[in-house]
């Protein structure tokens, strides 16, 4: 892949960049139309937008970098709620974007340690081996030791809120969401953000939750080097193992799948339940499986702390109980704190969330329901994608006015959601479920 020699950093650089993509969209849809004036079939043609419209897009996000390809690759997860298309071309931000060129990595080093990084250690590859949405990975080496060095690119931090404005009508576009639930989304993604553009956080938290979990069978951190860190360098031990499509080439054993699958559902669940903190980041960028079973947690940027009143308040919906008739009066008053519903909200309407809230809980909350659960039916993943389409249809939804959902359930049900797809493509087929107390 070719390197990058510059970054756009002012707003008007990004701006440009941004307003060139919308052109190149309004174009797209110009031809979409005269295509479909001379009789070209409707969802052949709305395909052939949705696929122009993804290079488009992904082609300017990949070269601005940043917080507007971490949206690339978060919506890359949300499978149920974007045209295939984008989700293929989105995909691609979770192992791979253009990497930075070689005199920007050396200035880097330069601003941060005053010294190239061959200065600071033995050796030091130039061409990154992996490059994403905030930052990209170097290997070196160090009195014999393997090292991964990430780098974060220039820029990032201090374009973050202009880029969730400018990437605000790309969401729309994308998701068919109204406005007001687009701000909701990208003020809780700002947030967490800035937070992964904060290197010496990220080092605090990946060696806070790395020792918290270090009980967890089969799970595997990496060390990490304070002395070779700063504001946007970390360098920590090489961990080897495989992306998740990589891993699935190798053809591993039911046995070894669902090993992998077990210890990732009890990393989660000691976070979520414990430490009431979570890598909130759960795509397959972030993990390295190996054919023996094990696997490697990577990048600690993004981090949810969940607070106490929310999470007794969400967690209290997985007992199976809360879903009986007698119980009703407090579900209705959970879903008032957990702001799925407003007192402004008509009795139709009210009865029209209820019913909905409720089937959202009994599709997503059901690997609670049981002792082991099945992550390789299929059915189960199709029943959510079905439901979550049929919900965009509702005119109850498409008309509100009001965005459904505290900001703090955005991490955790993309955190849910994406530790499920991950077990679904695994094919784990026997997973124990640990859960908090009902």
């Amino acid at each position: 892949m070719k390197s990058q020699d510059s970054i756009p950093t002012s707003k008007v650089q990004r701006a440009t960049k941004f307003i060139t993509t919308g052109i190149k969209i309004g174009g797209n849809y110009i031809k979409h139309y005269v295509k479909k004036a001379f009789g070209q079939d409707a969802e052949e043609g709305k395909q052939e937008l949705h696929e122009d419209n993804a290079r488009d897009i992904y082609k300017s996000l990949s070269q601005l970098k940043g917080s507007a390809l971490k949206v690339a690759q978060m919506l890359s997860m949300d499978k149920n709620i974007m045209p295939k298309a984008y989700v293929e071309k989105f995909t691609m931000a979770q192992y791979s974007a253009p990497p930075l060129s070689g005199p920007l990595v050396v200035k880097t080093f330069k601003k941060y340690f005053g010294k190239t990084p061959q200065e600071i250690y033995d050796s030091f590859e130039m061409e990154a081996t992996n490059a994403a949405s905030i930052g990209q990975v170097h290997t070196a080496y160090k009195n014999n030791q393997k090292l991964a060095v990430k780098i974060q690119y220039p820029g990032v931090a201090d374009s973050i809120h202009s880029d969730l404005k400018m990437v605000k009508p790309f969401a729309s576009i994308i998701l068919g969401l109204p406005d007001k639930d687009i701000d909701k989304y990208l003020q809780e993604v700002e947030t967490k953000l800035t937070e992964e553009t904060d290197y010496h956080l990220e080092l605090k938290r990946s060696q806070e939750i790395s020792k918290a979990c270090s009980h967890i069978p089969n799970i595997i951190f990496t060390k990490y080097y304070p002395e070779y860190s700063a504001e946007k360098v970390l360098t920590m031990d090489w961990l080897d193992g495989f992306h998740l499509k990589e891993f699935l080439l190798k053809n591993p054993s039911q046995e070894v799948r669902n090993q992998i699958g077990q210890a990732l559902w009890e990393f989660y669940h000691f976070q979520m339940h414990t430490l009431k903190a979570v890598h909130a980041d759960p795509h397959p960028g972030n993990f390295l499986m190996r054919e023996n079973g094990t696997l490697g947690i990577i990048d600690f940027g993004c981090v949810k702390e969940i607070p106490e009143n929310f999470y007794t308040e969400y967690f209290r919906v997985i007992n199976p109980k809360m879903l009986e008739k007698e119980n009703e009066a407090e579900l209705l008053k959970i879903f008032y704190n957990l702001e799925f519903l407003n007192e402004k909200d008509t009795p139709e309407l009210v009865a029209f969330y209820v019913n909905v809230f409720k089937k959202m809980i009994d599709l997503l909350c059901r690997p609670f329901r049981v002792d082991y659960f099945d992550f390789s039916n299929d059915d189960y993943f199709k029943e959510i994608y079905e439901y979550g389409e049929s919900l965009a249809t509702m005119p109850e939804i498409r008309n509100s006015k009001e965005a459904r959902g505290a900001k703090d359930s955005l991490y955790i049900n993309r955190t849910y959601f994406g530790l499920y797809a991950i077990l679904n493509e695994l094919k784990c087929n026997n997973i124990k479920i640990s859960r908090p107390e009902f």
